[in-house]
């Protein structure tokens, strides 16, 4: 009916009359996120906040990550065409059912049984990707106060080591690498042992149009480790993206180390959120200063020491 109010309006107007819940849902909204798909995402929240009654607005908990993940994945499905395990299709509709999406995607099954998508070419998919990272970009640039489209230089009185401005200008990726691990494990059924934790962590940097690198180095070859250590057989992976450190691993191979580190990785993207920061640690028996990717946690050990240095020499020629 012409006369009928819609429901955006609707949840408004709640909203309007709960301003701490408004503001508490703000928070919540994903950095590139359109305002249709919030919008649909914010609607989805409220309707099954209710279900998960130990979500209270401004407390982290368990409940909320999982309310929120799968608020995720279903505006992963309306509006990218994403399909993901049986039992998660089911409950994300059944969360959803009711919720009206104006000019949706509209998704077909080909004569293969794939998932496709009718109304949506790959060009205005690529598109919605570059708008997504030209706003990235204004938004980092109005923060920090440069002009848009200009990189950040290191100071002339630092030698070497991250830019101050570095933390900031790789958050936005790696707030989209938590989206995307956090969709990724949902569809898993979660985080656990018997995954193909490398696998899961590359993908998720490729749909983010980034490559991990692996630095493998002999375990007999790394120093500060104590004298019994060194004599054991085994290699040490250290894995990173964009120059920021995510995880070291061990393992009797190569493969091995490498599995590990990619789990100690995904650890970091358990947490509400992941900061990329400056930290002190050593390598090569000198303190340097580096990019490491951390979540909320407490951390009662020092940081195991790096395998590599993507970042100028000099800093280490001024230590010696």
């Amino acid at each position: 009916m012409a006369g009928e109010r819609s429901r955006p309006d609707t949840v408004s107007d709640y909203l309007d009359q709960n301003p701490r819940l408004a503001q508490w849902t703000d928070t919540l909204r994903g950095y590139c996120e359109t305002n249709k798909q919030w919008v649909a995402r914010r609607e989805f929240i409220l309707r099954n906040i209710e279900a998960f009654p130990t979500v209270e607005p401004g407390v982290a908990n368990s409940s909320l990550d999982r309310l929120l993940s799968l608020s995720m994945v279903w505006s992963n499905h309306v509006f990218l065409g994403c399909s993901y395990p049986q039992a998660v299709m089911d409950k994300i509709k059944g969360m959803g059912d009711g919720i009206v999406v104006h000019d949706a995607p509209v998704q077909k099954a080909t004569a293969d049984g794939v998932v496709s998508r009718g109304k949506r070419s790959a060009a205005a998919i690529e598109g919605d990707v570059d708008a997504c990272v030209k706003r990235a970009r204004k938004d980092l640039s109005e923060h920090d106060g440069r002009p848009a489209g200009r990189t950040s230089q290191r100071p002339a009185g630092q030698k070497s080591g991250p830019s101050p401005q570095a933390p900031a200008e790789n958050q936005p990726f790696f707030n989209r690498l938590y989206k995307a691990v956090a969709w990724k494990l949902v569809s898993a059924g979660g985080f656990g042992p018997n995954l193909d934790h490398f696998e899961i962590l590359r993908s998720c940097v490729e749909s983010c149009k980034q490559t991990l690198t692996c630095v493998f180095v002999p375990l007999k070859d790394i120093m500060g480790l104590p004298a019994g250590r060194t004599q054991k057989e085994g290699h040490v992976c250290e894995i990173r993206c964009q120059t920021v450190y995510l995880g070291t691993g061990y393992g009797r191979d190569e493969s091995a180390a490498k599995a590990m580190a990619s789990k100690e990785a995904l650890k970091v993207f358990q947490g509400r959120k992941v900061t990329v920061k400056i930290c002190r640690r050593r390598y090569k028996g000198k303190d340097v200063e580096d990019l490491m990717l951390l979540d909320e946690q407490p951390r009662s050990q020092a940081f195991p020491p790096a395998l590599s240095y993507p970042f100028q020499k000099e800093q280490l020629d001024a230590s010696s």
